[in-house]
């Protein structure tokens, strides 16, 4: 008989433990996660009774693709336009709970004398709760129609996006060493960048590319060409120093923009389920018995500031944002557990060799506490409430319903406030996204059109060649940059019924637009073109002014702008 290659064995034995605890958590009525966990422990070298897997590197390769399909997934069901549509509410509340938890967790493990690293890492486990497990509660307990459930729900997907961040800022402060606050603000900056430069050319050409193929499209091709999309964005996130899952990410959300979204969600759902069940599954052979028997007193001291933590610091967070304190707490005790990128953060501390080997199956053994306390701490919520409303004060209540805006409608009565808000939040974003293109089409031309052309051509031929192609590529988003929106309706009307203040502030973005793309064609032009004092200032205002006045480069900036447009609203249309 042949010898099957160890990796279908351990897959078979991977598959087949996962198919019976499932299956057992089912009919049990608990989340599927931990039937995984369990599996996976069942198959590891620490289970001394059962058969255990034999290439070890293997399965944490195909756990590494469970991760990128998770977050694939995540993507498709995430949109930055729901973002922007929740209001502030969600994001205050998201933000505090996170900068909380971080702080709880990290003084957690210095209080038992861990190192920085280990602090660090804990703190992002802990901050971020489980949007599986919470969504799994609310089904199962008819609550996803409730107003909290629905409040707890935004924060998650705030929390999901944050967790990106944070897993960048982790990755890089783990390769430096060292906290340093330029460094950490440069990685910030790169982050955002790169988000808006793939955000803004995905938006713009994948719907296009879609609708080309459309009548080559059936399952097959549809699945064959998100997945292309998937793994080519994690290989150019790896590639500019993002982690995979990132790529990933990234990608989901832009093809949650599109039309096949919900068709390329159910594709890939089989394909997310199998490999995040193996993901689980690893995250279960990292649970070593005698580690936590060894670690007891920290794994309860954790959880205890899981519970504390979260039902104190998140009702406050709930508070802040404007909810009412029965409403607060009830989200707050409905976020007191960790998991699923507790898990991805825990693979990231170890695959990087940055965190502890204990730190690993103790994150998993208070994942698996906390999810099981998960139903119990929802349904404790209003007694605690009622408990809490006859200790406090009448008149600190009463303060904290007064500042509720859970009844009240948050919108500015006064029109040109209004306006000028809308206008603001519309030249903030033509400002960074032709910024961020500009600086991508300067980026690619010295890196790989200088070379080029400079092989072909001798001095000064080359610089010019390289200037006059830069300049022309970057003519549009120039044009954008320097002009558009400036001239719209709701301008004219703040300008014309306006108070002098809002005149002086649309004058001041006019010029810092003009400034702004002056200074672009004045670096393109002092990086190609010899030096030449007035003469290159002169060059400069000549080459602004045709931009600025060209209505060639107008009509194919206002092109670009409508395709993007339409590709972004054309799911809802």
């Amino acid at each position: 008989m042949s010898q099957l290659e160890p990796l279908i064995s351990d897959l078979a034995l991977i598959l087949i433990c996962a198919g019976v605890m499932t299956l057992l958590f089912k009919s049990l009525k608990q989340p599927i996660v931990l039937g995984y966990i369990v599996a996976g422990f069942l198959a590891s070298p620490n289970m001394p009774y059962m058969p255990s897997i034999a290439d070890g590197h293997g399965v944490h390769v195909w756990s590494e693709i469970g991760v990128i399909f998770l977050l694939f997934a995540l993507g498709l069901e995430f949109s930055f336009k729901k973002i922007l549509k929740m209001g502030s509410a969600p994001i205050i509340a998201a933000i505090a709970i996170i900068l909380g938890m971080m702080y709880v967790g990290a003084l957690t493990g210095h209080l038992f004398g861990w190192g920085d690293m280990d602090c660090i890492y804990l703190g992002g486990m802990l901050a971020m709760s489980s949007t599986t497990i919470i969504f799994k509660a609310f089904d199962d307990m008819g609550l996803r129609q409730k107003r909290f459930a629905g409040l707890v729900l935004s924060v998650l997907i705030i929390e999901d996006i944050l967790a990106i961040v944070l897993m960048v800022m982790l990755s890089t402060l783990a390769v430096s060493k060292e906290f340093e606050g330029s460094q950490m603000l440069a990685s910030i900056l790169q982050l955002g960048f790169f988000l808006i430069l793939w955000f803004t050319v995905g938006i713009y050409l994948i719907p296009l590319i879609l609708r080309k193929v459309k009548p080559l499209m059936n399952d097959e091709t549809l699945l064959i060409l998100a997945l292309a999309l998937c793994f080519g964005m994690v290989v150019f996130a790896s590639a500019v120093g993002f982690s995979a899952a990132f790529g990933a990410f990234v990608m989901g959300s832009i093809l949650a923009e599109t039309v096949e979204a919900e068709a390329i969600e159910h594709l890939v759902s089989p394909v997310k389920n199998l490999f995040g069940a193996i993901f689980f599954v690893s995250v279960g052979m990292m649970v070593d018995v005698t580690l936590i028997i060894e670690y007891i007193v920290p794994i309860l001291c954790i959880i205890l500031a899981i519970m504390l933590g979260q039902t104190i610091l998140s009702t406050g967070a709930f508070v802040i944002s404007g909810q009412s304190l029965k409403t607060a707490m009830q989200c707050s005790f409905s976020l007191t557990q960790i998991g699923e990128f507790a898990f991805i953060l825990a693979t990231l501390g170890t695959s990087l060799h940055v965190t502890s080997d204990f730190l690993y199956p103790i994150v998993v053994a208070v994942s698996v506490f906390t999810t099981f306390t998960t139903p119990y701490m929802i349904r404790l919520a209003v007694p605690a409430y009622n408990v809490v409303a006859r200790v406090l004060p009448a008149n600190w209540i009463a303060k904290m319903e007064s500042n509720s805006t859970e009844d009240s409608e948050m919108k500015d009565t006064n029109e040109m406030h209004e306006l000028w808000r809308v206008e603001f939040k519309r030249f903030i974003t033509i400002m960074l996204i032709n910024s961020v293109m500009c600086i991508a089409v300067i980026a690619i031309m010295y890196y790989y059109g200088v070379p080029l052309i400079y092989g072909w051509l001798s001095d000064p031929w080359s610089g010019i060649v390289t200037a006059i192609v830069t300049l022309s590529i970057c003519g549009p988003f120039l044009w954008a940059l320097m002009r558009m929106g400036g001239n719209s309706d709701n301008v004219n009307k703040l300008w014309d019924e306006g108070e002098r203040s809002v005149r002086v502030k649309i004058t001041a973005f006019a010029i810092l637009r003009l400034a702004i793309g002056a200074a672009f064609i004045a670096y393109i032009i002092g990086n190609t073109l010899p030096r030449s004092g007035m003469l290159g200032i002169f060059a400069v205002i000549i080459i602004g002014l045709f931009i600025f006045l060209s209505p060639n480069l107008e009509k194919h900036s206002n092109r670009l702008a409508q395709t993007f447009n339409e590709n972004l609203n054309e799911r809802e249309h």
